[in-house]
């Protein structure tokens, strides 16, 4: 997650979309785990030239992680089963478009949970010897029933207590396209449009749908580019 500074009513462009600033001046844009080299940003003040805002992405290392005991049936699921992930994932993907006015984004998240990180975010998945797609969010290993907190304000878009891959799952929007999605909740405390606070309890850690043992699946997103929860965590003043 970038978080940049400009003045208020500017013009701001990224990648063919329009950046919304805050009202004191904030925009934030996603770059995605397999994004390199440099991006450009144009930035046109009120009044004023219309800059370009280069920024130089450092390139990481993916290792590949061992995933055993999960149902064979959520690795390889048959037909009509691949019918309804595509479905419920189509509608979780819908959710995270939303482009709401929330400054949720600009706060200090913190960790919904306390625990052992047991999955990091793009590391590259294998389920029982099935190559699988890199990991999209965090993992952090905490015993059934934890309450989840919210890492930051939002409002909620999207809660479900039982698809198929995710199991209970619920999508908090931050605004300007900064979204968390909390996965495999053994209980969801939260509605459909509520606002949340940041602090406030949203559900509750389990090991529904494709899970090996109880822990939260902590994943974020600006729209549909997946970043990093632990970097968005270790955001420096």
């Amino acid at each position: 997650m970038v978080i940049g500074k400009v003045p208020a009513g500017s013009q701001v462009t990224y990648a063919g979309r329009t950046l919304r600033p805050t009202p004191y001046g904030s925009v934030v844009l996603g770059i995605g785990r397999d994004q390199s080299g440099t991006i450009a940003l144009t930035v046109t003040p009120p009044g004023a030239a219309t800059q370009t805002i280069l920024i130089t992405i450092l390139p990481r290392d993916w290792p590949v992680e061992q995933v055993r005991g999960v149902p064979p049936a959520t690795v390889t699921p048959p037909p009509e089963l691949a019918r309804r992930i595509e479905a419920e994932q189509a509608q979780v993907a819908a959710a995270r478009q939303r482009d709401g006015d929330e400054t949720g984004f600009a706060q200090r998240f913190f960790w919904p949970v306390q625990g052992r990180i047991s999955g990091r975010f793009g590391h590259q998945r294998v389920y029982d010897g099935v190559p699988g797609a890199p990991h999209s969010g965090m993992d952090i290993a905490a015993p059934a029933g934890t309450p989840v907190r919210a890492p930051a304000s939002g409002v909620v878009t999207f809660a479900a207590p039982d698809l198929y891959l995710t199991g209970g799952t619920v999508l908090l929007d931050h605004g300007h396209g900064i979204s968390s999605n909390f996965l495999h909740l053994s209980r969801i405390d939260v509605q459909v449009g509520q606002p949340v606070r940041q602090g406030e309890i949203i559900g509750a850690v389990g090991a529904t749908g494709r899970a090996s043992g109880p822990h939260l699946h902590w994943g974020m997103n600006w729209f549909d580019v997946r970043i990093d929860p632990l970097l968005v965590l270790q955001r420096t003043p």
